[in-house]
């Protein structure tokens, strides 16, 4: 017998609790104003690349889609991180964080310095929204559910505890407040509507946990190469490369 779709819904959820990055050790850190100014960096860096391809990930389900009514819902998604005519969009909001903390917009941009776990646990993301049914490339999407937490708690946390934080450089996380319940609503409803068997329901509930190993492998990169003791992987951001020049901020 199937799983009704109120305990479905509460079997997404509990993935949540359970295994978002909400839970890392490196998200106490940050948030609790224990990072240095050099791991705040690689965050930001780091971070970067895995908003800069929530775009194209999306356009890659995009271009999989018949209907023209979710592809109208789904493309406010690419809008909101590339931004419009009226929308400065979350990628350049992410690079004004950059910058306040004191990197160069464009060497952050650039994605040189990503760790390579961090760019492979990313692309696999985008991978796995490009070839997977619809059902579980929405059903990935579903961190969502969780963000507006973890986005609130990131401000208070940042405000709280660092000198570069403000309403300027924090805009990314406060527009996101906005932003990810939209988005969670809309796509929480398609993939509880399309589960409609257990097998359909464990496909999504499997491709939400991916996705929050995803998040979770990316704090795990962090802290292998830039917390005590630091291994800092070929290629990857050193401190003192990538700086705005004195003056710059």
């Amino acid at each position: 017998m199937t799983p009704t779709r109120d305990a479905f819904e509460a079997r997404l959820r509990q993935i949540g609790a359970e295994r978002y990055h909400d839970r890392h050790p490196f998200h106490h850190m940050l948030h609790g104003g224990h990072c240095t100014p050099d791991q705040v960096r690689a965050w930001v860096i780091n971070r970067y690349y895995y908003q800069s391809r929530i775009p194209m990930k999306d356009a890659a389900f995009l271009s999989r889609v018949d209907d023209p009514d979710l592809r109208r819902i789904w493309r406010s998604r690419i809008e909101d991180h590339d931004g419009t005519a009226e929308n400065e969009g979350g990628i350049r909001r992410w690079l004004r964080l950059a910058q306040a903390v004191g990197l160069d917009p464009d060497y952050v941009a650039s994605a040189q310095g990503v760790l390579p776990a961090t760019r492979f646990a990313v692309d696999a993301y985008v991978a796995f929204v490009r070839e997977k049914p619809l059902l579980e490339a929405v059903a990935a999407s579903l961190t969502e559910l969780f963000a507006p937490k973890i986005h609130a708690q990131r401000i208070e946390g940042l405000l709280a505890n660092y000198a570069f934080a403000d309403d300027s450089s924090l805009a990314y996380f406060r527009n996101r407040l906005k932003e990810a319940p939209k988005d969670v609503a809309f796509g929480l409803k398609w993939v509880l509507d399309r589960a409609d068997t257990t097998e359909k329901q464990d496909a999504a509930a499997a491709a939400l946990t991916f996705k929050t190993d995803v998040l979770w492998s990316q704090l795990d990169a962090l802290s292998s190469a830039y917390v005590d003791p630091a291994r800092i992987p070929p290629g990857a951001w050193h401190p003192g490369e990538g700086l705005l020049a004195k003056g710059a901020a």
